[in-house]
C-alpha cells in the first residue's frame, strides 16, 4: 500500500492510494487505486476519506487479481438528496452507469450477485436461463428474457431456495453431458 503523495491533499481531505496484491510470492502484482474525498463519500463518513481511499485501492486490487467483474457495492453510486446539495457537480454531463442506461447494474452483474448472495451453481443457473429463455444458450435470449429470468431467479431464491436448487440440480446431467 502507497499513498500517491502528488494527488494527495490533506487539508482538502483529498487521499489517493496504491495497493499491490500478489497471489504468490515472486508472482506479478495486482495493481489498484483508490481515492477518496467528500465530494465522493458519503456525508456519513465525512472525515474517514483516508481509510475510503485505501479501502478502495485494495478491494479494486483484489478485484483484478481474482477476476471479479464486478465493482463494489459503493462505487454503483446512488444519489440521495444531500449527496446532490453537498456536490458541486456539473448535472448536464453524462456519467457513466455499469453498462446499463437506467443507473442500475448490468443483468450480467445482478445474475453474479444473485449467484454469489445464495451460493448457486453458475453452469446450472446458465443452463437453467436458457431453457428459462427457450433458447440453446443464453447469448441467444433477448433482452427481456433475461431480466425475466433474473426477476424470477430473484423471487425463486428468496421464497424457496431449496425448491430453487431441486430445480437446477436437474440441469447437472446437460450440463455434464455438453462439457
Amino acid at each position: 500500500m502507497q499513498q500517491v503523495r502528488e494527488f494527495c491533499d490533506p487539508e482538502a481531505c483529498r487521499w489517493v492510494f496504491k495497493a499491490t496484491l500478489y497471489k504468490k510470492p515472486g508472482a506479478q502484482g495486482f495493481v489498484g487505486f483508490g481515492d477518496a474525498d467528500p465530494s465522493n463519500v458519503s456525508t456519513l463518513v465525512h472525515g474517514a476519506e483516508m481509510r475510503i481511499a485505501e479501502t478502495r485501492a485494495v478491494n479494486r486490487a483484489l478485484r483484478k487479481a481474482y477476476g471479479i467483474g464486478l465493482c463494489s457495492v459503493e462505487e454503483l453510486g446512488s444519489l440521495s438528496a444531500n449527496s446532490d446539495l453537498s456536490r458541486n457537480h456539473d448535472t448536464s454531463r453524462k456519467c457513466p452507469s455499469n453498462g446499463s442506461n437506467n443507473g442500475q447494474p448490468r443483468l450480467r452483474d445482478r445474475l453474479c450477485v444473485l449467484i454469489r448472495q445464495h451460493n448457486l451453481d453458475p453452469a446450472q443457473v446458465k443452463a437453467y436461463a436458457a431453457d428459462f429463455c427457450g433458447t440453446p444458450t443464453l447469448r441467444e435470449a433477448n433482452r427481456e428474457l433475461v431480466e425475466s429470468f433474473v426477476s424470477h431467479l430473484a423471487t425463486s431464491a428468496q421464497e424457496n431456495r431449496d425448491a430453487l436448487i431441486c430445480k437446477l440440480n436437474s440441469y447437472v446431467q446437460s450440463v455434464e453431458v455438453k462439457s
